[in-house]
């Protein structure tokens, strides 16, 4: 089973390729950031941690911890916000070691997807097999944005300015794929790559 990994800047198309993985090939696929959903549940490994750290006034009435408080919380205060990341990137860095062992041993999927921002940035190229960039130009990223999310220009270029160059996505990379205009192509540039993988298994 080959493990890669998904990065790209905000509006590139990540959760695209990640879905289209998903759907045409035997894959276990996971967006790092439902992991760090999964792991602050009540009874998983950052739930007490984070309960320690933020106080009881962060759950909501059914025990949970609630999104939104904890946000108004750690965004206010930036040193809060790296003791919370302190906790919850271990966390999913151990469920994706963890996930892969149980999915090898299954050996029923070829290939194991894990798609986030910040693969580069949590060491992911020492853990997966290679990391994919998902790429698309500004111009393509920025209408995305105001089209599906609805953002503002103001948003868009202060999320942009705090995520990593071209340069670093290109340097940690083995794979670009360019996802502009022509889903077909995007499409093409997956199976070419993982087409290589299967075949050479089969041989």
């Amino acid at each position: 089973m080959r493990t890669i990994g998904i990065t790209g800047g905000i509006g590139a198309g990540k959760s695209l390729v990640l879905s289209y993985i998903k759907e045409h090939y035997r894959a276990v696929v996971y967006e790092a950031d439902s992991i760090a959903h999964l792991i602050k549940e009540p009874g998983q490994k950052c739930y007490e941690p984070l309960i320690k750290l933020l106080g009881r006034e962060v759950l909501s009435e059914d025990g949970r911890i609630d999104k939104s408080r904890m946000a108004e919380m750690i965004f206010a205060d930036a040193a809060l916000l790296q003791k919370v990341n302190a906790i919850i990137h271990p966390g999913v860095k151990e469920f994706v070691l963890t996930t892969i062992r149980e999915e090898e041993q299954k050996k029923d999927k070829d290939f194991f997807v894990l798609e986030a921002a910040l693969l580069i940035e949590e060491g992911y190229d020492k853990i997966l097999d290679e990391l994919w960039y998902v790429r698309a130009k500004e111009e393509v990223r920025k209408r995305r944005l105001k089209e599906t999310r609805s953002y503002t220009e103001e948003k868009i270029e202060q999320i942009m300015k705090s995520q990593l160059p071209d340069t670093m996505f290109l340097k940690h990379c083995s794979l670009v794929i360019d996802n502009n205009e022509d889903l077909a192509q995007t499409y093409m540039q997956i199976d070419r790559k993982l087409g290589e993988y299967i075949s050479a298994e089969d041989r």
